[in-house]
């Protein structure tokens, strides 16, 4: 194998691994909109997945547009939680 033919696999290899791949489902899509949107800790995030993928689209995005609404200091994503579990 020459040089040319390891450079050109090297950067077929390099070019998938910078490919990000688009969520599967569209709950997953959601909830990395929340996640980027409320700015969701690290440790918080696989709980965001969960609700998203439990309830409605309607309700979580209802309870996204109160968060931003009503929650004016403070962090936001805990207003979120807050309003998501009660319903």
């Amino acid at each position: 194998m020459n040089n040319k033919n390891f450079q050109d696999i090297k950067d077929i290899f390099k070019n998938k691994a910078s490919q990000k791949k688009p969520p599967a489902y569209k709950w997953q899509e959601l909830a990395l909109r929340i996640i980027k949107e409320l700015n969701i800790p690290p440790n918080k995030r696989s709980s965001v997945f969960k609700i998203c993928k439990d309830k409605s689209e309607q309700l979580i995005l209802k309870a996204l547009i109160d968060t931003k609404e009503l929650c004016d200091k403070g962090e936001k994503w805990q207003y979120f939680f807050k309003i998501i579990n009660i319903n």
